[in-house]
């Protein structure tokens, strides 16, 4: 038979019973001590005469509780979750366990997949360092946007990255979006879905990622901010980098839920590629913002509505400034835009004008706001033989080029703004 050993209630006990036994305390004050009723303490002080110390072990000790629920249903439950839920935590197993008639408490569960090894309680887990910041008053007042790269999909389908715009106020996921890559053309994108829904907030809150601010010190040419950075500015929106990223601690924790109930809910939902994952993001925000969001300490929104005259489509285009040779061309990613001359482009020789690189590949060229009109050359486009046939003057110099292109792959410039997720080019005539 193993030792048992006593509690502290119990060693206090005794040490009462003893004061009581040789006279030092009365039976009403032994009673007031340890909140017991005299025909109790009378009960104890008869099992110390008898037993010793032993006898004010309670006798239950180690012996099941009455209410426990039935081993039947505990095998059937952890069943469910080893089959199906081995990796979700006891709050969201506990729900999914609701769908199978399986009735457990949150608390129960989480006590057997301890005892289980399916789950780790917060005690035995290293501490979390860091330093609290309140929220703030209204919603609109700072969005919270990050991507993460992550295998959504699991093995059903290509890793991929969500990007998440987070209400600092609420924590609620206002906008997210599946893309393939975190670029400048997807926040781009992204941001005028954002903003085209709610108004302008008053700041974006970020990390230091090159596409929200310009990182190399002494940086020669341009504005001093990014394509990013360039489009709030029209907008009179601030962004705010962060210094590190646990400062950005709501959309990192927001992360931190939806890799792990996102990819579950998905999984269950047989999502298996980008487009059916937006697609299911509408439902699942909804469902995800009830559970999780908080109320703003102020019920004013912070979102301000979009400028009159503000062309959405022009704020969130790639733009650069390109100088027009005498031949009235320029280049611009690998591809030379020819401007139709006439009484307009002519004087524009030597100087500077503007690309416009719209994220659905089409593109406008302009000088102090007007259009010009072009036509494009693209040195690493496919060229077909009828395409060489029907031109016989270009003929010899296209065909140079698809001898190239045969030898070695050509790809964009590096520093051109062309990113995956971004739609395919279509050069076109323009005019």
């Amino acid at each position: 038979m193993g030792v048992v050993t006593m509690s502290g209630k119990e060693f206090s006990r005794l040490d009462v019973l003893l004061d009581v036994e040789v006279g030092r305390l009365a039976i009403s004050d032994a009673c007031d001590l340890m909140g017991l009723r005299r025909r109790q303490v009378f009960r104890l002080l008869a099992a110390l005469r008898e037993h010793g110390a032993a006898g004010l072990i309670s006798k239950r000790r180690g012996r099941p509780s009455n209410n426990r629920l039935p081993i039947e249903l505990r095998k059937l439950a952890m069943v469910l979750v080893r089959e199906r839920y081995a990796d979700f935590g006891p709050t969201l197993a506990c729900e999914k366990l609701a769908l199978h008639d399986c009735p457990v408490s949150r608390g129960t569960l989480r006590k057997w997949m301890i005892e289980d090894g399916l789950w780790v309680d917060r005690k035995h887990r290293l501490p979390l360092v860091h330093q609290p910041r309140l929220r703030r008053d209204r919603v609109g007042e700072l969005i919270q946007i990050d991507g993460s790269r992550h295998s959504w999909f699991e093995n059903r389908g290509p890793e991929c990255t969500l990007l998440a715009f987070i209400d600092d106020a609420t924590s609620r996921s206002m906008h997210a979006a599946f893309v393939h890559t975190e670029s400048a053309f997807d926040y781009l994108r992204e941001t005028r879905a954002y903003v085209s829904r709610y108004g302008r907030p008053i700041a974006f809150y970020s990390d230091k990622h090159s596409i929200f601010r310009v990182n190399k010190r002494d940086a020669v040419g341009g504005t001093g901010m990014t394509q990013f950075g360039r489009a709030l500015d029209e907008l009179n929106i601030d962004i705010v980098c962060a210094n590190t990223a646990p400062a950005t601690g709501r959309v990192e924790r927001a992360f931190g839920t939806l890799q792990d109930r996102l990819v579950k809910e998905m999984r269950l939902a047989g999502v298996d590629t980008m487009d059916a994952g937006n697609a299911f993001l509408v439902t699942f925000l909804k469902v995800h913002n009830d559970r999780f969001g908080k109320a703003p300490f102020r019920c004013s929104d912070g979102h301000r509505e979009i400028q009159s005259g503000i062309n959405l489509n022009d704020v969130f285009a790639w733009k650069e400034e390109r100088t027009v040779t005498n031949s009235l061309t320029l280049q611009y990613d690998k591809v030379t835009f020819i401007l139709d001359p006439n009484a307009v482009t002519r004087p524009l020789a030597r100087k500077r004008v503007q690309v416009v690189d719209y994220p659905d590949g089409r593109f406008a060229i302009r000088h102090q706001g007007l259009e010009l009109p072009f036509r494009t050359f693209d040195r690493i486009q496919r060229v077909d033989q009828a395409a060489i046939v029907e031109n016989k003057r270009l003929g010899p110099i296209l065909a140079f080029i698809a001898e190239r292109q045969k030898e070695r792959e050509e790809g964009r410039s590096q520093k051109a703004p062309r990113r995956r997720g971004q739609a395919e080019r279509h050069l076109f005539k323009s005019g």
